[in-house]
């Protein structure tokens, strides 16, 4: 449950930043067409996004650096979420028929 947390924080904070930055570039700029403005806050959303998650893994990469730290805190959560790993949960589906009946 922890890890389903962390993923939404991750993905709130982003969307919460884009649409700041939307507000900001809207107090300057007038944007007459409400699907301008959409497509801003979404492009303004995804390199937000996209900046501070390549941060974080050079961040990751460097090791002990607190550019991963930072970055992390900007997408919502400090570190990113670890899921459990599932290589072999279930054994391979082997023998399996699909029967269809007609009546």
């Amino acid at each position: 449950m922890p890890a389903l947390f962390i993923s939404t924080m991750r993905t709130v904070v982003p969307f919460v930043a884009g649409w700041l930055l939307t507000l900001l570039v809207k107090a300057g700029i007038t944007i007459d067409s409400e699907k301008v403005t959409y497509v801003v806050s979404l492009v303004l959303v995804v390199a937000y996004y996209l900046v501070f998650r390549l941060l974080e893994i050079l961040g990751t990469k460097l090791r002990g650096s607190k550019l991963q730290t930072i970055a992390g805190v900007l997408l919502g959560w400090a570190r990113p979420p670890q899921y459990p790993s599932v290589d072999n949960a279930l054994p391979p589906l082997t023998g399996y028929r699909s029967e269809t009946r007609t009546e």
